[in-house]
C-alpha cells in the first residue's frame, strides 16, 4: 500500500471499516477460489464416480489441511511480522521476514510432497481408510501430492502479498487457478474419462499456475525490495515468524488430527451402525468442504483484518485496534447467522449437488448438517479473535484460542460420546465444542479490549 502525500501510511489513517472492506473482500474471494478447488473436485468425483470417490478425497483432506497449515504458520507469522514492523518504521526487519517467510513456505513444501510420496500406504491406513476406498485414495494423492509446494506457496504467498497492501493481486493468485482447475476438471474427468487421477491433475495444473503468479509478484513487491540475502534463514526473523504464525498453524493441525480421528471413528462406528462404514466418511467429507464455504467468508475477514491490527498494534493506535476488531465481528455474525439458516433449511438441496446416494447416505447427512452444525451461527467468534491476538503481537494467547475448539474440546468429546451414543455422539460432539469454544473466546477477548489504552 503507498504512503500518501504527507508520507503517512493508510492503515493508519483512513477509515477502519473502508480498510477491512478492502482488504477482507479480495481475502474472502482468495478464500473461496481455494475452497473451490476441493468442492469441484468434490462434484466432478461425486458425479463421475459415487460415494466412493467422495470417501477417498475425504480421505486425503488431512494432506490438504497439512498444506495449510504450513502455509499459514510461515504465511500468517510472515504477515504479521512484516506489518508489525512496518508500524514500528524498522524497514530492515521487515523486508527479512519478508524473505525468511518465503524460504520457509518453498521448503515446508518439499519436505511434505517427499513424505507423503513416501509413506503414502501407512499414511492411508492411519487415516482410517476402508479397503472399498483405498485404491481411489491412493491414487489421488499420488498426484496431488505433487502439488503441495505450489500449494503452500499460493497460500501462504497470498498472505505475504496482502501484508504488502496488494489484496487484489492475492485475490487473483487463487482465482486463476481455480478457474483453470475448474476447466480441466471437466475435460479431463467429464471429457476423457480419466476419473479420479484427471481430478487430482487438474488440481496440482491450477496450483503451479497460481503459485507462479504469486512468486512472480513477490520477486517485485510494492513496498520493500527482496533480495537473495533476505531469502536466507536466520533464527532472529524465522523465530519470530514461527512465533506469530504459531496460532494458526496449530489450529490448522489440530484439524488435522481431528479430522483423522473423526475419520476413523465415522468408519468404525458406522460400520457398527445402518450407514455402513463409507456413507459416513463420504457424507463429512462433503460437508466440511462445504462448511469450508462458510469459513471462507470468516477466515476472509479474519486476513483482511491482521494488516489492519498490526499496523495500528505497532503504532500504538490501540482504540483503531478495537474499531477493526469490532467490525470485523459484527460482519462476522451476520454472515454466520445466513450460513445456519443455509445448513438447517436446505441440507438436502446442498448435498444432491454432489451426486446420488442412498436413502441412508441422505439421512446422514441431513442429520450432519443440522446437528453436527448446529452452532455455526456462534463459529465466527473464535477464528476472528484467535488471529486478533496473533495480529497484535500476542501469539501464546492466539495459540491457546486456536487449540480451544479442535484439541481442548472436539477432539476428547469425538472420543468419548460414541462409547454412549454410537456415531450420534460424533454429531453431537461438534455443536458441544464449538458453543464451548465461543464462550473462552468472548471471555478471553473482554479481558483485553477492557484495557485502558483501548478506550479513546
Amino acid at each position: 500500500m503507498k504512503l500518501q502525500g504527507n508520507g503517512q501510511n493508510p492503515l493508519g489513517t483512513l477509515p477502519v471499516e473502508k480498510l477491512l472492506l478492502k482488504f477482507a473482500v479480495p481475502s474472502i474471494i482468495a478464500m473461496l477460489t481455494s475452497a473451490l478447488y476441493n468442492i469441484v473436485d468434490q462434484f466432478f468425483i461425486g458425479n463421475a464416480i459415487g460415494e466412493l470417490g467422495n470417501a477417498a478425497t475425504n480421505v486425503a483432506f488431512p494432506l490438504n489441511i497439512s498444506c495449510t497449515a504450513i502455509a499459514l504458520l510461515f504465511g500468517i507469522g510472515g504477515a504479521s511480522a512484516f506489518n508489525l514492523a512496518k508500524g514500528e518504521r524498522d524497514e530492515e526487519s521487515a523486508v527479512n521476514y519478508m524473505g525468511n517467510a518465503l524460504t520457509g513456505l518453498f521448503i515446508g513444501g518439499i519436505i511434505l510432497a517427499l513424505f507423503a510420496e513416501i509413506s503414502l500406504g501407512r499414511m492411508l491406513t492411519m487415516f482410517g481408510t476402508p479397503d472399498s476406498v483405498m485404491d481411489y485414495a491412493a491414487a489421488y494423492i499420488r498426484i496431488t501430492a505433487v502439488g503441495f509446494p505450489m500449494l503452500i506457496l499460493t497460500i501462504g504467498g497470498g498472505h505475504l502479498i496482502r501484508a504488502d497492501g496488494s489484496p487484489n493481486m492475492s485475490m487473483v493468485c487463487n482465482l486463476t487457478g481455480a478457474i483453470i482447475n475448474t476447466v480441466l476438471d471437466a475435460l479431463f474427468v467429464f471429457g476423457f474419462h480419466w476419473g479420479i487421477q484427471g481430478a487430482a491433475l487438474a488440481t496440482v495444473i491450477g496450483q503451479y499456475i497460481s503459485a507462479g503468479i504469486a512468486v512472480n509478484y513477490l520477486r517485485n513487491c510494492k513496498t520493500v525490495s527482496l533480495k537473495m540475502k533476505n531469502l536466507l534463514p536466520k533464527k532472529r526473523y524465522i523465530g519470530r515468524v514461527v512465533s506469530l504464525g504459531g496460532a494458526p498453524c496449530s489450529n490448522q493441525l489440530a484439524m488435522m488430527v481431528v479430522q483423522i480421528v473423526m475419520n476413523k471413528s465415522l468408519t468404525y462406528y458406522g460400520g457398527m451402525s445402518h450407514y455402513g462404514d463409507a456413507t459416513p466418511l463420504a457424507v463429512a467429507g462433503i460437508i466440511s468442504k462445504v462448511n469450508m464455504v462458510f469459513f471462507s467468508f470468516i477466515i476472509g475477514i479474519s486476513q483482511g483484518l491482521q494488516p489492519i491490527m498490526g499496523f495500528n498494534y505497532g503504532a500504538k493506535q490501540y482504540p483503531r485496534v478495537k474499531k477493526a476488531y469490532m467490525t470485523a465481528i459484527k460482519a462476522g455474525a451476520v454472515l454466520s447467522v445466513i450460513a445456519f439458516g443455509l445448513f438447517q433449511i436446505f441440507p438436502r438441496n446442498i448435498i444432491s449437488i454432489f451426486g446420488k446416494g442412498s436413502a441412508e447416505y441422505v439421512e446422514f447427512a441431513v442429520s450432519y448438517f443440522r446437528v453436527y452444525l448446529f452452532f455455526t451461527f456462534l463459529n465466527f467468534i473464535q477464528p476472528l479473535t484467535s488471529n486478533c491476538f496473533t495480529a497484535i503481537g500476542k501469539p501464546k494467547r492466539g495459540m491457546f484460542l486456536s487449540l480451544t475448539r479442535q484439541i481442548i474440546f472436539l477432539l476428547p468429546l469425538i472420543v468419548a460420546l460414541p462409547l454412549f451414543m454410537g456415531i450420534d455422539g460424533i454429531l453431537f460432539a461438534g455443536p458441544i465444542a464449538d458453543g464451548l469454544a465461543a464462550l473462552v473466546a468472548f471471555l478471553m477477548i473482554y479481558k483485553e479490549l477492557s484495557q485502558e489504552n483501548y478506550k479513546g
